[in-house]
């Protein structure tokens, strides 16, 4: 029997095949870096052996605004721990995940619940941020094509935009456009669109600083285009990179401790 690629799978290779084979230039003749070059700079600047953050979100909701703070412990790309810290409705509330599962515990009711299928696309604590956002894999030129498409100028800095093609249909974003900074190379804008085209969320870059040699994204906003309120921002209060974790905080048990 002769296999018959998709419709869909048909459309993602025709993509490839046009990053691969067009040529990424100026107007002027002057030859742009690759997409992929660029993302996968990206990548390196922000990926590191493990790290351990504190943030808050500041979530302007239709009913309001609030502020959740959180500590996240990461190892590399697949296991991660969240524990929540304020306000007091949410502290003890956590979140664990181990390569592609994510169970929650809420202390209020003493359960652990495992987050999958449409779970997955709710809101965090409320945020313009889902669960799948999440469970996604930070590296994103494991998860996309790339080509530099244009330069633009954001925060007072140079940068590329490149246009992203998802490498494999299921995924939540099919396509995206990101301005990178050209010496920084940490990402100061992100449009997110489905398989139809449509715009269904943006982030915007607004402040960002430099620790351990890298250049870090500290002030963000998150924008969820197909709900109401102003967006979450996402305000980064310390990061340290390449630190011990204990090797008990990635496991379910350590969910109620």
């Amino acid at each position: 029997m002769r296999f018959q690629p998709s419709l869909a799978m048909t459309v993602i290779l025709l993509a490839a095949v046009m990053i691969v084979q067009t040529d990424t230039e100026a107007e002027d003749g002057t030859s742009w870096p690759s997409g992929d070059t660029i993302l996968a700079e990206v990548d390196a600047n922000a990926g590191s052996r493990n790290k351990l953050i504190e943030a808050a979100m500041v979530i302007h909701g239709r009913r309001g605004t609030r502020t959740v703070q959180s500590r996240s412990w990461i190892e590399g790309t697949q296991r991660s721990f969240t524990e929540f810290l304020a306000p007091a409705r949410e502290r003890g509330t956590k979140m664990l995940k181990l390569e592609n599962q994510l169970w929650t515990y809420t202390p209020t009711t003493d359960r652990i619940i495992k987050i999958s299928g449409h779970l997955l696309r709710q809101a965090v604590m409320g945020s313009d941020l889902s669960y799948e956002d999440l469970m996604e894999d930070p590296e994103l030129s494991v998860l996309y094509w790339a080509r530099t498409t244009g330069v633009d100028t954001l925060l007072g800095r140079p940068c590329w935009i490149l246009d992203l093609a998802a490498q494999e249909q299921d995924i939540a974003y099919h396509t995206r456009r990101v301005w990178v900074d050209q010496e920084r190379a940490v990402m100061l804008r992100e449009e997110r669109f489905a398989k139809s085209g449509k715009l269904l969320k943006t982030t915007e870059v607004r402040e960002v600083y430099e620790v351990q040699g890298r250049w870090i994204a500290n002030h963000v906003v998150f924008r969820d285009m197909l709900k109401e309120g102003d967006g979450t921002e996402f305000l980064l209060e310390s990061i340290d990179f390449d630190v011990e974790i204990p090797p008990h905080i990635f496991s379910k048990a350590a969910l109620r401790m």
